[in-house]
């Protein structure tokens, strides 16, 4: 008798245990989320660059070439791609390539995933090749160059003019946008985020 006494002591306790970890598992998320919503609450998970909405589907133009006079249809290739878009790459240009290179450095095991991409109507690129040699460069003609480049506009912005870095997704879609005043770490911030949780690439 006893012992069946212990066992339904038990039992009741288990059940019990149940019940309040189901009440847990069910009630808390609603608890956070109205407190959210009651003290305007945010996580920091969130994107440090300007969206894209809805993200923009690169239509490239006939003829687009690289630097190497290799005809470039989708230049994406299957990668995650930050793109530069200037008419000339002047100081502020290179001071965001060099950001660029850091940022694709740091990604580490993910590097090969991210390229990195030039559009600009500067012929003599010499030099950044010497300095960036496994970038790509998109200076073709310069019909095809301002069809592509224009595609990168942002409201009124002209994209050749305002050196901002641009992600492009492994489909061929402008993803995000990053002012010339962004810091570097906020956009490898959104890389790393970008890179751990999409499959593509």
């Amino acid at each position: 008798m006893q012992t069946e006494l212990n066992i339904d002591t038990a039992q009741q306790r288990r059940g019990r245990m149940i019940f309040i970890m189901m009440a847990i598992f069910f009630i808390v998320p609603i608890v956070v989320v109205v407190m959210m919503i009651k003290f305007d609450w945010r996580p920091g998970g969130q994107s440090l660059g300007e969206l894209v909405q809805p993200p923009r589907l690169l239509q490239i133009p006939p003829n687009l070439l690289d630097n190497k006079g290799i005809e470039q249809p989708a230049f994406w290739g299957d990668k995650w791609n930050m793109v530069l878009v200037a008419e000339a790459c002047e100081t502020e240009c290179r001071s965001k390539l060099h950001d660029m290179r850091q940022i694709h450095v740091s990604t580490y095991k993910d590097i090969i995933r991210v390229q990195r991409v030039l559009v600009t109507h500067q012929t003599d690129v010499n030099k950044l090749v010497e300095m960036y040699p496994d970038m790509m460069i998109l200076n073709g003609s310069a019909e095809s160059v301002t069809q592509l480049a224009t595609q990168f506009n942002i409201k009124d912005e002209n994209a050749l003019l305002t050196n901002r870095i641009y992600f492009v997704d492994p489909l061929g879609h402008i993803m995000m946008s990053y002012p010339v005043t962004t810091p570097a770490a906020h956009i490898r911030k959104d890389l790393v985020r970008l890179l751990k949780f999409s499959w593509a690439g």
